[in-house]
């Protein structure tokens, strides 16, 4: 009794162990062999957009296991558009490799009419064995539709009539559509304003995408002779429907212009060797402001020496003139003949040059000197025919 008892517990373990091991393996079996569920995602599964626009959903579809998955789309609003594509074409379903995900775009057009709520649109997933959904919420709002803008640090720019004034705009694209943009700008009359786009002097448009912002340089350039004061210049960004307009300024603190002459409007002056020769400057500024700080300065022959009255910087007033005495003293062994003297008038608005021909002459000395002694040679002449002509 003992033995077959013994021996029957001994079967009785095995077989619970068998069974054991056997509800195991059924278990595992599905995990093992089954096709697995299907994943059904994208990045954004709800949005704002507006009235009239066409919004797009980047939809994955992965399986564990290659397999074939049927898709289509429903709760679609009546007056509503949508498809889907995929590889340029248009979809109906997507074959999965087990390991990537397969991605198709999803198109919805909203009606131009369409009333501020929010709709739900289905997009289902069914292989031979499994099924899945994913549900999108697209809010309707006027607000969704964004809008254009044209920015800059620095609307106002100041400086002399002979600067070319430069502004660095922003244009702004904050709407869901990639536009195309027209710049223009305009300022006074006489002046040349222009506009480059995208860093491109001669683009007459520029692709400014959603959401992003695009560069654009103005550039004015005042006439010449323009007064001072504050000067306008409007800039228009367009795109259909859309316009950003922006408002600049240039303040102009005035014109600067210096020309140099002498007083008896000639260009030469005589000198001598070692003397001093005043010539008489003319400093004129033909421009709308004045002109301060000039300073006069000269370039010489070597040994010669230039100095001015006043000696101190001098302001030319707007429209009048400043006199100016050069003192030029030759050296004391200069040539006789002509020399080139540069005169300046220097500021940081405004210069102006003079070439000054100087003729160096024989001194009167010398004259007087060279007349003695032919006076000198006559008179000995005159005593020699005189004592020995009558032998």
């Amino acid at each position: 009794m003992t033995l077959a008892w013994r021996n029957g517990g001994r079967a009785a373990r095995i077989g619970l162990i068998g069974a054991i091991l056997g509800v195991a393996l059924v278990g595992a079996a599905p995990a093992t062999f089954a096709a697995g569920p299907i994943q059904l995602t994208t990045p954004y599964p709800a949005v704002a957009v507006a009235p009239g626009a066409k919004v797009t959903f980047d939809i994955s579809v992965k399986t564990p296991t290659a397999d074939r998955v049927n898709l289509s789309i429903g709760n679609v609003p009546t007056g509503w558009s949508a498809i889907m594509r995929g590889g340029g074409f248009v979809v109906d379903g997507v074959q999965t490799n087990g390991t990537d995900a397969a991605v198709v775009t999803l198109e919805i057009s909203v009606p131009a009419d369409a009333a501020a709520s929010t709709q739900r649109v289905t997009v289902s997933a069914k292989s031979a064995s499994d099924s899945a959904s994913l549900n999108l919420d697209i809010r309707v709002t006027q607000s969704a539709a964004g809008d254009v803008a044209l920015t800059t640090q620095f609307p106002e720019l100041k400086g002399v009539s002979t600067t070319n004034f430069s502004f660095a705009l922003s244009l702004t694209n904050d709407t869901s559509d990639d536009l195309t943009f027209s710049v223009v700008a305009n300022g006074p009359d006489g002046w040349t304003v222009t506009a480059a786009v995208a860093s491109q002097a001669q683009a007459a448009t520029a692709v400014v995408k959603a959401g992003q912002t695009s560069s654009l340089t103005v550039t004015a350039k005042a006439p010449q002779d323009t007064t001072a004061g504050t000067y306008p210049i409007t800039v228009d960004a367009t795109s259909g429907d859309k316009t950003a307009s922006l408002d600049l300024s240039v303040q102009v603190t005035g014109s600067y212009s210096l020309s140099m002459s002498t007083t008896d409007g000639r260009l030469n002056a005589g000198a001598t060797a070692g003397g001093t020769t005043d010539l008489g400057l003319v400093i004129t500024n033909s421009g709308t402001a004045d002109v301060e700080n000039v300073e006069m300065s000269a370039s010489p022959p070597s040994g010669w020496t230039i100095t001015f009255d006043p000696s101190t910087p001098i302001t030319v007033p707007a429209n009048k003139s400043q006199n100016v005495t050069a003192h030029i003293k030759p050296s004391s062994d200069a040539i006789a003949g002509d020399y080139v003297v540069t005169m300046r008038a220097t500021s940081s608005a405004a210069s102006a040059t003079s070439d000054i021909r100087v003729t160096i002459e024989t001194s009167l000395l010398w004259g007087a000197v060279g007349l003695a002694l032919i006076v000198v040679v006559l008179l000995g002449l005159w005593w020699t025919f005189r004592r020995f002509g009558r032998r």
